[in-house]
C-alpha cells in the first residue's frame, strides 16, 4: 500500500503539469458541454457539444502513454476523473444554493430559465454515472491499445509511429466510450433506439478522430518534448 502511494506521488509529481491540466480541463468541459445536443438535421444522427473537448482528453492520454506507459496514463486518467467528480459536486451544490443566474433575467420566464440553468450545471446522477463508467473503460482501452500498437509497429520516435498508434486507439476507444454511454444512459433514460446508439457512437468517434488528426502534430511535438526532458533528467541523475 505504501509503495503504491509512493509511486502515485512520484507520478503526479513528475507528470507534465500542462498535460495533466489539459486532461482535467477536457474531462470537465466535455461533461458540461454534453448537455447541449447538436442539431444535425438528420433524425438518426445524434451528437452533442462534448466532442469539442473529448478529443483533447484522448490526445493527452496518447502523449502520456507514449511517455510514461499505459499504466501511468490510466492512473492519471482515473485521477482526472476523480477531480471531475469533485467538480460535479461543486456545481451541484451551486445549483441548489438559492439565487438567480444572470442569464435568467427575461421578463416572464425568470423561474423557468433559472431552473433550467440549475439543472444544466447541477447535472443528473445517471448522466454522471454513465459518463464516468464510459470514460474509465475507454481510457484504459485507449492507453493499453495505444501501447500495444506502438510495440507492434516500427519506426519508433517518428510522427508516423505516433499517429498510427494514436489514430487507431482513439477511434476504437472513442467508439467504446460513446456506445457505453449511449446504452447506459441514452437508451435507458431517453428512449434512443439501438440504431441511434450505434450511429451516435460511430459518427462521434469519426468526428473526434478528425480532431485528433488535426491536432496530432501538436501531440507529437509535446511527446517529443517530454521524452527529451526525461532523457536529460535521467542523464543528470547518473552524473
Amino acid at each position: 500500500m505504501n509503495r503504491t502511494i509512493r509511486e502515485f506521488r512520484e507520478l503526479t509529481g513528475n507528470a507534465p503539469p500542462l498535460l495533466v491540466s489539459l486532461m482535467i480541463l477536457s474531462i470537465v468541459g466535455m461533461n458540461l458541454l454534453a448537455n447541449k445536443s447538436i442539431d444535425t438535421g438528420v433524425d438518426w444522427l445524434a451528437l452533442d457539444c462534448g466532442i469539442l473537448f473529448s478529443w483533447l482528453a484522448f490526445l493527452t492520454m496518447d502523449v502520456l502513454t507514449q511517455c510514461y506507459g499505459p499504466r501511468a496514463a490510466s492512473v492519471l486518467s482515473v485521477t482526472a476523473l476523480a477531480i471531475n467528480l469533485g467538480m460535479s459536486l461543486i456545481l451541484y451544490i451551486a445549483s441548489i444554493i438559492p439565487g438567480v443566474w444572470g442569464e435568467s433575467f427575461v421578463a416572464g420566464s425568470e423561474a423557468v430559465i433559472n431552473a433550467a440553468l440549475d439543472g444544466t450545471f447541477g447535472g443528473t446522477w445517471y448522466v454522471i454515472f454513465g459518463s464516468s463508467v464510459a470514460f474509465i473503460a475507454s481510457s484504459i482501452l485507449n492507453n493499453f491499445m495505444n501501447h500495444g500498437i506502438g510495440n507492434i509497429i516500427g519506426k519508433k520516435g517518428t510522427f508516423a509511429h505516433f499517429a498510427a498508434r494514436a489514430y487507431i486507439s482513439t477511434f476504437t476507444a472513442q467508439f467504446a466510450d460513446n456506445i457505453i454511454f449511449a446504452l447506459l444512459v441514452s437508451k435507458v433514460f431517453f428512449g434512443w433506439s439501438l440504431l441511434q446508439c450505434f450511429t451516435c457512437a460511430v459518427t462521434g468517434a469519426v468526428m473526434e478522430l478528425l480532431f485528433e488528426v488535426i491536432f496530432s502534430p501538436l501531440g507529437y511535438r509535446l511527446s517529443r518534448k517530454v521524452m527529451t526532458e526525461r532523457s536529460l533528467s535521467a542523464k543528470e541523475e547518473t552524473v
